[in-house]
């Protein structure tokens, strides 16, 4: 028996024993294989599952109707009981991008026969699908690895391709290509869900890229308007098929750039159109055989909103230049894009924008600021002017009414705004914004307060100690401090820096520094500028500018209200809809009583003969301000608040160097010349028209010797505002 085994075991075939092995070993590979894909399949599924979960449905109603963003302003002359609605608003400015043409036209203005040509041309099953042609997608992606067709085979559905184009995005390579397509397939099912067939194809049909070799066009009725000279409506069947014929390659394949070309692929329409039953046998040879009359110019007299749309506006005023930064900050801010993406928005066309500017104003202050008389105090004809000034006013909700960024006549659009974009001391303007308003809101002195004429003592760069600050005269001589004891409005009046000094001290310069930054927006601000100097004198390590200079004296004027400045009031996007409208948020920078007794202070430096503002000084109406002048005489500025208005003015040079005061008159007189016209024509008049005493201020009678309220001993007495819940004590004479 043991015999048998050993013989039976010794005749086992060498072929057998592979064959075992080779099947062990191709079952293993075989399991493996399995196992990977299983794992590849896994991976997959949830890689694209991610997608679909993190994929929203783009919408098909954002899309510009046209090459064209409007700004608007306010028609002064409108009547709102006998003008047309139409007529409430004015063409102020039309950007236009002169590369794109892009003419929206709904479904129902385009023929049949331009809806088939280019259904049976670009994705036959259209109206069977669910958004995603996979057998077309299927053999687009066999034909990379097994090419059938010559060049590129796409496996795009018309749906896939309006997503294209709306979000632009088209990633084409690698990793991110498959993510793209991935993207694009979910979305597409997501847009078939939520769109009618009829919806996605008048999308597509305006979006889709019809431009020549020089042209951007997009749409078919830009292309029937430049390819023929037509409405889109009276395309016929020839015309429609060269349009749609051109898709695949529309700058090779037009009729303008390569008829023969465009004829080929008319054909390969035609034909399609043929085997889908969509044209009869006659349609086809009478299409085939049909001479076209290309025209290839445009002809935008049937689509223009505004006449002076086509007319050549010339460059944009500085006014125009600020709205267009605002409106590409909005516009980033409400995509969430880049301030470059946005501003390619903007151009391309169809925003609707509403500025606040009022029309007749910003052209007379445009016109004041180039004459020089306005500036110089002799005739200087023969001399080099080279000073530099900016001007700006908005009402007291932070509407800009009009800018002008520099004295000569603008020759180019978005230039160097000075009001807007420059960076100068702003001098003693700060102390009502930095030192005044915050230490009266904190109830640190009243309107008769009596201060000393003295200075402080601060550590200075060697670490010793120094008395600081001296005082300028208003021809900038350095003054000895008098030591006199001077009521509140007094010191404002004429300016002496040892009383926002003291209340810097007792504020301290960081709590300034941060009123400034976070209740004023003042947004130029570094940490060095927490210190003594920059929020007492104005000797801020940038500056400021003059748009938010002039933005922060708004509340003196409303209530102690401080509302964002602003050059637009609404933005609408292609299809009407709102992504920007100024609302009446605002922050309550200082108390209304704080506002109103700073108001009333602020009166004696233009009305007092002693007031550094008196050359301002208007008849007939009420003007407050402030006068600023930095160190050396660097930099000039005066902000003044009228009842409608608050406004203000700068000069000095490019390169800063004295300026000198024999040539160029006093800093309020040039702002008087500027804008004194258009302030005694104001609706108002007075403060109390607009900005009433609040009931939390009294209007009483004090001691001009002790700055107590006076009793009947008092022989020497003034009238002041004065909070109701920090009243001085009574003066009971006996002085």
């Amino acid at each position: 028996m043991e015999q048998k085994r050993n013989k039976k075991k010794k005749g086992t075939s060498p072929f057998v024993r592979v064959m075992k092995i080779l099947g062990t070993l191709l079952l293993s590979i075989f399991l493996v294989v399995i196992i990977t894909c299983s794992i590849f399949a896994t991976v997959l599924t949830i890689y694209v599952l991610n997608f679909a979960d993190t994929t929203t449905t783009v919408s098909l109603e954002k899309i510009s109707g046209s090459n064209i963003t409007r700004f608007l302003y306010n028609n002064p002359d409108y009547d709102e009981e006998e003008d047309d609605e139409s007529e409430k608003y004015k063409l102020y400015y039309a950007l236009k991008n002169e590369q794109k043409h892009f003419i929206w036209a709904d479904l129902d203005e385009i023929p049949q026969c331009t809806q088939d040509a280019f259904v049976y041309t670009e994705d036959e099953r259209f109206y069977s699908h669910d958004g995603v042609d996979f057998k077309r997608t299927f053999a687009a992606f066999l034909n990379i690895f097994l090419p059938m067709y010559n060049g590129m085979f796409g496996g795009s559905t018309i749906t896939q391709q309006t997503i294209k184009q709306l979000t632009e995005d088209d990633a084409r390579d690698g990793i991110e290509g498959i993510e793209r397509k991935i993207r694009e397939i979910f979305r597409s099912i997501n847009v078939e869900k939520t769109y009618t067939k009829e919806d996605i194809l008048q999308s597509y049909l305006n979006l889709v890229p019809m431009g020549t070799m020089t042209e951007d066009i997009k749409g078919v009725q830009a292309a029937a308007n430049f390819y023929f000279g037509k409405d889109i409506s009276e395309l016929d069947l020839a015309e429609s098929a060269a349009l749609a014929g051109m898709t695949s390659a529309p700058a090779a394949n037009n009729p303008v750039d390569n008829p023969k070309g465009n004829k080929v692929r008319r054909k390969y329409t035609l034909d399609h159109m043929l085997e889908n039953g969509a044209i009869s046998e006659q349609e086809y040879d009478d299409a085939i055989s049909e001479e076209l009359e290309v025209v290839g110019n445009w002809d935008y007299s049937s689509n223009t909103v505004y006449e002076e749309e086509m007319e050549d506006q010339g460059p944009t005023s500085f006014f125009m230049d600020a709205a267009i930064n605002e409106a590409i900050v909005r516009i980033a801010d409400d995509a969430g894009i880049t301030y470059e993406a946005a501003s390619q928005k903007l151009y391309d066309g169809g925003y609707t924008l509403y500025t606040t500017v009022d029309i007749d104003m910003q052209k007379k202050v445009e016109k004041k600021m180039r004459e020089r008389s306005n500036f110089t105090t002799y005739d200087m004809s023969e001399k080099d002017d080279t000073l530099w000034s900016a001007f700006i006013a908005m009402d007291y909700n932070g509407n800009v009414q009009a800018v002008v960024g520099g004295r000569n006549k603008k020759t180019e659009s978005r230039v160097y705004n000075i009001a807007t974009d420059a960076t100068r001391s702003p001098g003693s303007c700060i102390k009502p914004i930095a030192s005044y308003a915050p230490a009266l809101d904190q109830d640190l002195f009243t309107w008769s307060t009596l201060t000393k004429d003295e200075p402080i003592e601060i550590v200075n760069k060697d670490g010793k100690k120094e008395k600081w600050p001296v005082n300028y005269s208003e021809t900038g001589d350095s003054a000895n401090w008098s030591y006199d004891d001077l009521f509140t409005w007094q010191m404002l009046m004429r300016s002496l820096n040892t009383m926002p000094a003291q209340l810097i001290e007792k504020l301290t310069p960081s709590y300034s520094y941060n009123f400034l930054k976070e209740k004023l927006d003042i947004s130029t601000l570094t940490e060095l500028d927490a210190d003594y100097s920059p929020v007492t004198v104005g000797g801020l390590t940038d500056g400021l500018k003059l748009e938010e200079l002039v933005g922060a004296y708004m509340i003196f004027g409303n209530g102690g209200r401080k509302y964002e400045v602003s050059y637009l009031s609404k933005i609408e996007d292609a299809d009407g809809t709102v992504i920007y409208e100024k609302t009446d948020g605002y922050k309550q920078a200082v108390s209304d009583s704080t506002a109103y007794i700073m108001n009333r202070m602020m009166q004696y430096v233009i009305n007092d003969e002693q007031g550094t503002g008196r050359y301002a000084k208007l008849k007939g109406c009420d003007l407050v301000g402030k006068t600023g002048t930095s160190s050396d005489w660097y930099d000039l500025s005066f902000v003044g608040c009228t009842p409608d208005y608050v406004s203000g003015i700068w000069i000095g040079y490019e390169n800063p160097e004295t300026i000198p005061t024999n040539e160029y008159q006093n800093i309020g007189a040039i702002w008087k010349n500027i804008f004194g016209d258009i302030a005694q024509k104001e609706t108002h008049t007075s403060f109390e028209d607009t900005f009433p005493m609040p009931e939390s201020v009294q209007k009483v009678t004090y001691c001009t010797r002790t700055g107590r309220l006076a009793s009947n001993g008092c022989s020497k007495t003034a009238t002041g505002y004065f909070k109701s819940s920090n009243m001085p004590d009574y003066c009971y004479g006996g002085h």
